[in-house]
């Protein structure tokens, strides 16, 4: 395996740093990854997922969204729409300096966040969703304790995942203004869903509303007793075999 750092510019002219994980050999496709909810490129999950997948033949790229990890940009200024609009330029990235991604894979928040980007990246044929929401407004139960604080005063500072952020009602009123189910219904790619019945954090039952939307091709795969997170290596590993397998009938 061998691996890259590249940056692109994202809509909004924020310079935003990127991975990619690459075979040593030919590459049989490329992938684009988005990782969970404030979280970054490096998350154990990602790195994890990007790098076993490089062993059969495909190159991953995935990135800081605006604000988080080593991109520029304020995190409390982005919200669900921009993380789109960061996928979106990502794919025109790996267009124009490789080959337009194949496979796209998004965890938790980040599954939401590829579902509504899809549409914008054509030569997509095959998308994965790992622990992810039936709705991006789902994420708002993360900080449901502060919701009546952030439309009072148009803001809170919480705590996600043991670090503070700031969250503006713009953030949450945006949440609010997607619906997932459109878009998964007009997806015309082959869809793979991935969820934890344990799942804590994100509760299984989103996995079923994104399955029952979604047409066929589409397949839904347990991942048994994983934590949302996949923090543990067997799981990542688990994960990545069966999206390698899985997608090699649609690359």
């Amino acid at each position: 395996m061998r691996a890259e750092r590249h940056e692109f510019t994202s809509a909004s002219g924020h310079r935003l740093a990127a991975r990619l994980d690459a075979p040593d050999g030919a590459v049989q496709a490329y992938a684009l990854f988005a990782h969970c909810f404030t979280c970054g490129k490096d998350v154990i999950a990602a790195s994890r997922i990007a790098q076993a997948l490089t062993a059969h033949g495909i190159a991953v790229l995935r990135f800081d969204f605006t604000g988080l990890g080593a991109s520029e940009g304020e995190f409390e200024n982005t919200n669900f729409s921009s993380n789109v609009a960061d996928l979106v330029a990502a794919a025109d990235f790996l267009r124009a300096q490789f080959a337009a991604p194949r496979l796209l894979i998004g965890h938790s928040l980040g599954g939401a966040a590829v579902l509504a980007a899809a549409v914008s990246v054509p030569e997509a044929k095959a998308v994965v969703t790992i622990a992810a929401p039936g709705e991006p407004a789902y994420v708002t139960n993360m900080f449901s304790a502060h919701l009546e604080q952030i439309a009072a005063e148009g803001e809170a500072q919480v705590q996600l995942a043991g670090r503070p952020f700031r969250i503006k009602q713009q953030f949450v009123e945006d949440v609010g203004g997607h619906s997932l189910r459109e878009h998964i219904a007009g997806l015309r790619k082959a869809l793979l869903v991935m969820h934890a019945p344990g799942d804590d954090t994100v509760a299984v039952r989103n996995a079923m509303d994104i399955f029952m939307a979604a047409r066929h091709p589409k397949s839904f795969v347990s991942l048994d007793d994983a934590d949302h997170l996949l923090t543990r290596r067997e799981d990542a590993a688990y994960v990545a075999n069966l999206i390698a397998a899985w997608a090699s009938r649609y690359l």
